[in-house]
């Protein structure tokens, strides 16, 4: 099938952008990777009366060190994110979940804004954004806001951006932690996840002195596990310890069954992953 007639618009500036959605009255929609958009325009599962592309738009993409965070440019390509040096030493845990991002030609395509912005439950961008207490700046035809990753994302495939917003860049705090890990598994590597896990840590002397727990493929949205976080700082360090950390993260989550997996079967991989995710956090050297 061949898309609707839309009328298309190729700005430059971030300004003109903004203004041309607006001509839409809500019922545009934003081209940047197209990897998500461009199927549902085909199957006119999507049919916006303006499109406005911004990949003329070069102030969009980039990846910059701003004191103790890692900002990224909406229009930044996921394969920039996999091979960046600045991701691999200051967010290394994107850096792994890169890697399990769709195929090579969808990295080389798609952006970051436009993965967020398509809140795919089961997507690792979105996944990495609440993971990491992310913050995206948007603008509208009113001006910059900022949202915090963990209020952008609403339900499966729904974010609380307005209909002339567009997402600007994104900005992720460095985690000063000695130890990380990210598992993920899918019916083929590249599908998208069916659980997925990520673990950060800082080691104390007496135990885990902070911790950061996220998951994905088992809710609605990806989430961050603040309790199971807070339980893990107070946890003896032993040979029990990532089988009382895979109880805990499994006993957090409730997920829904689909025609790729059951609930319970989900449940139980996300607790495999965690036993896996804990033992190499704690491995590491650093």
């Amino acid at each position: 099938m061949k898309p609707a007639r839309f009328e298309y618009f190729a700005p430059t500036t971030l300004d003109a952008a903004v203004a041309a959605l607006a001509t839409a009255n809500g019922e545009g929609k934003v081209l940047a990777g197209g990897q998500s958009l461009l199927p549902l325009l085909n199957f006119r599962m999507a049919r916006p009366r303006v499109l406005v592309d911004l990949n003329g738009i070069k102030e969009l993409s980039f990846i910059e060190l701003r004191g103790d965070s890692v900002a990224i440019g909406a229009l930044t390509r996921h394969c920039q994110i996999e091979h960046s040096p600045l991701i691999a030493s200051c967010l290394p845990v994107m850096s792994a979940a890169m890697r399990h991002v769709a195929h090579l030609a969808i990295r080389n395509r798609g952006t970051i804004g436009g993965s967020l912005s398509h809140a795919d439950p089961a997507a690792e961008l979105p996944m990495m954004a609440v993971f990491y207490a992310a913050s995206l700046t948007v603008q509208g035809p009113a001006g910059r806001r900022t949202i915090a990753a963990n209020d952008f994302f609403v339900d499966a495939l729904t974010n609380c951006l307005e209909p002339e917003d567009i997402v600007v860049e994104i900005e992720f705090p460095v985690l000063q932690h000695n130890g990380w890990a990210f598992e993920e598994i899918a019916r083929r590597f590249g599908d998208f996840a069916l659980a997925s896990i990520a673990v950060s840590i800082q080691r104390g002397p007496s135990g885990i002195a902070d911790a950061r727990v996220g998951v994905m493929g088992v809710a609605d949205t990806p989430l961050r596990l603040e309790d199971v976080e807070q339980q893990l700082r107070e946890m003896e360090v032993d040979g029990r310890m990532p089988d009382r950390f895979s109880e805990l993260v499994t006993s957090s989550v409730t997920p829904n069954g689909d025609l790729h997996a059951s609930g319970e079967y989900r449940k139980h991989l996300l607790g495999e992953l965690a036993k896996r995710a804990l033992r190499t956090a704690l491995a590491a050297k650093g």
